[in-house]
């Protein structure tokens, strides 16, 4: 028995050993004069600093020590105002890689990044990425949001061609980063480095990508000394100016306004637009949408998608839901018609606080109000009008508490509320979260139970979500297993978004990937789930989904794959015909889609998409099959044009058309749509850019007079016959959209932007089903066209300069 203990023992031993892994450290150097920040490491401080050296692959093979000709030589400074980098990164000229590109757009260029954890909690991680052009990206980065290229700082780089390789030089103020008011200071740390022509990756210290997130894998930055957090405080004035013509009407705003950030204590940040302005933010791309689920775009506003990371927790928060369209609505009588009717509301305000303790503690706070938005109606018949309001004076706000511990795990507490002035409806929604992995982060446990709760002019309506899944999340092969539940009355969509709620499906997944490159293979892998669905309210069986998923990449960076895609058996669909309780019934869905993208190296390269969907039913005969197509130039390193031209046809596809008394309309349709689009993109300068982007999208949908009644037990019926004609609204469309967007932006001092943008938008849309795509682009040419100039000028001020420089001149 003593020696079966002994035995235990090291066997306990030798497993946290296993897992324990040597952390490289560099000591930083203080410095009196700061170095010029030039790409010309001939300094003093830079011949004396510690090196960081000897990195090593971790993409695609682990553990490949960098050899001479490529190696990486990295030093670092720091004096009461920023933290100071010199990298000299060795190799061919001729081999190195340099689009051009908008900052945080990596391209086709080599980069080297530096990676601070201040509070060396191997979750949250502040990026400062250099290309070997010159541009720069930087980035948020946590487990549970990934990579937050959203967020931007105000920092200074330069680079250096020479004839062994380049040279990159940085300086980090420290306003760019979030840390403790401690004497003695160790931070996390990692240095990256990539080269595009092979897509091969070394960082400092090792990475095992095999399991854990990249944060557990950050060497040890010592040697930070009485350095204090200074005040984070950033003001960013702008103007702008706004040209709309339409159809001979014309429209001008000027606006002044401002952004700032403040740092309320060394590791809480407020994020506030005083007055916003997002007259700059792009067209949507409009699609012709037949579903039973609203259509939804991404955030372009530049405040609504930098720094969320905490707020995005357990999914509650959707941007656009903030100055999107009105709320309510309003009946019309049959005399009556809109002179005014609003399509967004207005933002008057919006504000984030947002940090992290070093003890691991997030809390985030959100707070936006939209101002009281109302429609005008005419009555034909006397000519009076009337003034109703479509969205009153609304409250929207977020509160976020994150734990984070063990490196690798955390416990979240939710809630998003909603207040509308006077009888407009108000909405709540509260979350407990917890994402869990043990120590030595090989398996992972998830769960979420989330409350909605809507006040409504008819009373309360309560709503509940879970989800609870665990999974083996570390080697080669990886499973797990999930149910997640949604009753009938979950609802979050007034800050949120849920696409359909009555669900409670069980799941299983596994998958297989390659972490070592095979002969031709850089990486490959292999994704397989199971979905057993029903419906939450009431318990009744819905469809039973099977997916597989591959991905390969060769060893000459050409990628490919498939998905495949079944609903096995019989579906019920209770979504479809829109009316509670109801379904419409089919089987054996397939769908199969394959790509291949070629390498982007190359001044020539091309993505192609080939997809089909077809039931094996005997009772249905649709076939859908589509192609994309989307070749890109780069002509040199300044200029790249990209084309994409998409094509899809669907034969006998049935869906819903209308509704008639108490019967429910299907068609059968055949859609054709074209999409496509032209950009092109043109860099100066890693500060000046020109950008033009074009799309053309048509849709065309014929029923052919193919209508049918929905019958109770989901198939089609020919009881009662409708045709298009007799129906209320003819269900055939010809849909045509156009957007043109160029805009030059110019940074014309650091944080500092100068914005020009020219848009155009034409939009058609009627029931001509018999006009083909050449047809349908004539007559949209016709329509009126809506035409935007806008100007933006944003200037960057930072209070810690401005208090040096009023101090400069009283001493002078």
């Amino acid at each position: 028995m003593r020696q079966i203990r002994f035995l235990v023992l090291i066997m306990t031993l030798l497993s946290t050993l296993c897992w324990s892994q040597s952390k490289k450290s560099l000591t930083i150097s203080r410095t009196s004069t700061p170095p010029k920040i030039d790409g010309i490491l001939n300094e003093t401080i830079w011949q004396k600093a510690d090196q960081a050296k000897d990195f090593v692959q971790f993409r695609p093979e682990m553990d490949v020590v960098e050899a001479d000709s490529i190696k990486t030589i990295v030093k670092m400074a720091y004096d009461d105002n920023a933290i100071y980098v010199g990298a000299y990164l060795y190799d061919d000229p001729k081999d190195i890689m340099k689009q051009l590109t908008s900052r945080d757009n990596f391209g086709q260029s080599d980069f080297f990044g530096v990676i601070f954890n201040p509070n060396n909690d191997g979750q949250n991680d502040t990026e400062f990425f250099v290309f070997s052009s010159g541009t720069q990206a930087d980035a948020l980065q946590s487990p549970s949001n990934g990579e937050d290229f959203s967020w931007n700082a105000v920092w200074d780089s330069a680079v250096k061609i020479v004839s062994d390789g380049w040279i990159v030089e940085m300086k980090i103020p420290y306003r760019c980063l979030r840390f403790s008011n401690t004497n003695v200071q160790e931070w996390g740390l990692q240095f990256h480095r990539h080269f595009r022509r092979d897509r091969t990756q070394y960082t400092w210290n090792p990475i095992d990508p095999s399991k854990g997130n990249i944060g557990l894998y950050h060497g040890v930055l010592r040697g930070l000394e009485n350095i204090d957090p200074p005040v984070r405080l950033s003001l960013y004035p702008f103007t702008s100016g706004l040209l709309n013509t339409i159809d001979g009407q014309t429209d001008t705003d000027i606006n002044i306004g401002l952004d700032l950030k403040y740092g309320i204590s060394e590791n809480f940040t407020l994020d506030a637009t005083l007055i916003p302005d997002f007259s700059q933010a792009g067209f949507d791309d409009v699609e012709l949408n037949l579903g039973p689920f609203e259509q939804t775009f991404s955030e372009q506003r530049q405040f609504f998608t930098e720094g969320v990371d905490l707020f995005n927790k357990g999914n509650l928060f959707f941007s656009r839901r903030i100055g999107n369209g009105p709320s309510g609505d309003i009946s019309l009588n049959d005399d009556e018609e809109y002179v005014h009717n609003p399509s967004t509301v207005k933002v008057l305000n919006a504000l984030k606080i947002s940090g992290r303790t070093k003890k691991g503690l997030g809390i985030g706070v959100f707070n936006a109000i939209t101002e009281k938005t109302t429609a005008t109606v005419k009555n034909n018949t006397d000519g009076s009008t009337r003034i109703e309001t479509v969205e009153p004076l609304a409250n929207y706000s977020i509160l976020v508490i994150d734990k984070q511990f063990n490196q690798n795990s955390s416990v979240s507490l939710i809630n998003t509320n909603v207040t509308r002035a006077g009888h407009f409806r108000d909405a709540n929604v509260t979350g407990l979260l917890a994402d869990i992995s043990n120590k030595r982060n090989t398996y992972n446990i998830d769960g979420q139970l989330k409350m909605s709760r809507l006040n409504l002019t008819d009373g309360d309506q309560v709503g509940y979500n879970y989800l609870v899944s665990a999974r083996k999340s570390h080697g080669n092969m990886r499973y797990g297993a999930y149910h997640v539940y949604a009753d009938n009355k979950y609802d979050i969509n007034d800050l949120g978004l849920i696409r359909r709620n009555n669900y409670s499906n069980y799941g299983a997944f596994a998958s297989y990937r390659i972490f070592k490159p095979t002969k031709r293979l850089n990486r490959h892998s292999i994704a397989v789930e199971l979905n057993h669905r029903y419906l939450a309210v009431p318990n009744v069986y819905t469809g039973t989904e099977l997916e597989l998923d591959y991905f390969a990449q060769t060893r000459k960076i050409f990628t490919y794959g498939f998905d495949f895609e079944m609903d096995m058996g019989n579906r019920y669909d209770y979504f479809e015909p829109r009316t509670e309780g109801r379904y419409f019934l089919y089987k054996n869905k397939t769908e199969v889609s394959a790509w291949i993208s070629t390498n982007f190296n190359k001044r020539f390269a091309f993505n192609i998409n080939l997809g089909t969907e077809t039931y094996f039913d005997d009772s249905r005969d649709t076939r859908k099959y589509g192609i994309n197509f989307s070749p890109r130039f780069r002509l040199n390193d300044h200029l790249l044009l990209r084309y994409s031209t998409e094509y899809v046809k669907a034969d006998k596809d049935i869906g819903y058309t209308d509704k008639v008394d108490d019967a429910i309309i299907f068609g059968i349709r055949n859609q054709k749509e074209i999409t496509n689009t032209l950009s092109a993109d043109y860099s100066f300068n890693p500060f000046q850019s020109l950008s033009l982007k074009f799309r053309n999208y048509w849709s065309g949908v014929d029923y052919h007079n193919n209508l049918f009644v929905l019958a109770d037990n989901g198939t089609l019926s020919r009881e009662g016959v409708y045709t298009a004609s007799g129906l209320e609204n003819d269900p055939n469309i010809n849909f045509n959209t156009w957007n043109l967007d160029f805009s030059y932006s110019w940074q014309f001092a650091p944080g500092s932007f100068i914005t020009a943008l020219y848009r155009n938008r034409l939009f058609y849309e009627n029931d001509d089903s018999d006009k083909g795509f050449s047809e349908s682009l004539n007559l949209l040419l016709d329509q009126p066209i809506q035409h935007t100039f806008s100007l933006r000028i944003q200037y960057f001020i930072d209070y810690n300069e401005v208090k040096k420089l009023f101090k400069n001149k009283n001493n002078s």
